[in-house]
């Protein structure tokens, strides 16, 4: 089944909902001297809970009253139209082959909330070439300036260029790990792509990790880790948090 449950919707009381606000407010903080406007979420390799977590981290933010644009910028695997259950016939490829409007294909979730959807469109040739256009930087501009924040899904950076392509036009990177599953080499390697090309890397989520009886497994639910890679960045983030905190 493609279609995943969107348990901050849902179920907004439940211990998963909670640890996506959690989420939610840590992005807030990572940056406080510059604001967000573009966040990139991948992962090492596939299967490790990048598409819930960056579809519920959406509906978090949108519930927090947020103009939120989700793109599925993974041109070789896309999942995001199926996740929702709608056409990816017209999507970002058609934009940036094709002298469109991105207004007239967006799809608006109708769940009450400044929700939006752009899907991947067709799959091309050669994604990393047309991630890496100008082209691709403008359009990414443009829907920066008419949305508070546009969460960007990509495939997973250790097994194409098309993460590290698009870091580079994005205001921060989170990287989704699955526990038990991630071998630890593979996100070492994974942080070390980003940082070469100069990521700014915000933190890691941990997904699927068991909690209490396991209850969470038994629905596919999962339970979400918001991280930093280093100490040196924990203190430097939890001072610039301080600072943001003594100056509302």
């Amino acid at each position: 089944m493609d279609q995943i449950r969107l348990v901050t919707q849902e179920n907004p009381k439940s211990p998963v909902a909670e640890a996506f606000r959690t989420l939610r407010t840590n992005i807030q903080f990572s940056n406080v001297d510059k604001e967000l406007k573009s966040i990139l979420i991948t992962s090492p390799g596939p299967g490790e809970g990048k598409s819930t977590t960056i579809v519920n981290l959406a509906v978090t933010m949108a519930q927090n009253d947020k103009r939120v644009l989700l793109i599925d910028c993974d041109l070789r695997k896309p999942r995001i139209h199926k996740n929702f259950g709608i056409s990816n016939s017209k999507g970002l490829t058609t934009i940036l082959s094709e002298n469109i409007d991105y207004k007239e294909i967006l799809h608006s979730i109708g769940i009450g909330l400044q929700l939006d959807v752009l899907t991947s469109g067709p799959i091309p040739p050669n994604p990393s070439e047309l991630l890496g256009t100008k082209k691709m930087k403008a359009f990414l501009e443009k829907v920066e300036a008419d949305y508070d924040i546009v969460l960007i899904d990509s495939p997973p950076v250790g097994m194409v260029t098309d993460a590290a392509v698009l870091s580079t036009i994005t205001d921060g990177v989170i990287l989704v790990c699955a526990a038990g599953q991630s071998i630890i080499e593979g996100a070492k390697n994974a942080k070390a792509l980003l940082q070469k090309v100069k990521a700014n890397i915000l933190g890691v989520v941990l997904t699927k990790v068991p909690i209490g009886d396991g209850k969470y497994y038994k629905y596919h639910y999962y339970s979400y880790y918001y991280d930093y890679f280093n100490d040196e960045n924990n203190e430097e983030k939890g001072r610039r948090r301080k600072k943001a905190e003594a100056n509302a």
